[in-house]
């Protein structure tokens, strides 16, 4: 089993920027791929970013390629976000996410939210014009 819980969420001016941290518990999380996804009010979930257990491999939706900038750190079971150059259309609740199944060390990466096993409760990011 493993926990997520997301943080670094917060209140922005457009341009501005903000970090979001994801906190995996269990040794497992290290393993696999991770993800962000982002659900604005009315709209469904979508895809924003992944990256694999090694770091090796990342993937962006084209709507944040060259702003935000995924990484993890596995000695601290933490996966980041770096957001810059922020847009109103950024506003959302941000979920972090594990694929905790199928192959270990793999540099494949998801964008379906369905191919996650773990998520986190959500952050709050809220960009202002």
């Amino acid at each position: 089993q493993v926990q997520l819980v997301e943080s670094g969420g917060g209140l922005v001016q457009t341009g501005g920027s903000l970090r979001l941290s994801c906190l995996a518990s269990g040794r497992t999380s290290s393993m696999y791929e991770m993800g962000w996804f982002r659900q604005a009010p009315g709209k469904e979930r979508e895809f924003v970013a992944a990256i694999s257990w090694n770091a090796y491999s990342t993937d962006y939706a084209d709507s944040v390629k060259g702003r935000f900038a995924i990484s993890r750190d596995n000695a601290k079971n933490t996966a980041y976000l770096q957001m810059n150059s922020l847009k109103p259309e950024d506003t959302a609740v941000y979920y972090c996410a594990v694929k905790g199944s199928g192959i270990i060390r793999s540099l494949l990466l998801h964008r379906a939210a369905h191919e996650y096993d773990y998520w986190g409760q959500g952050t709050q990011v809220t960009v202002s014009s």
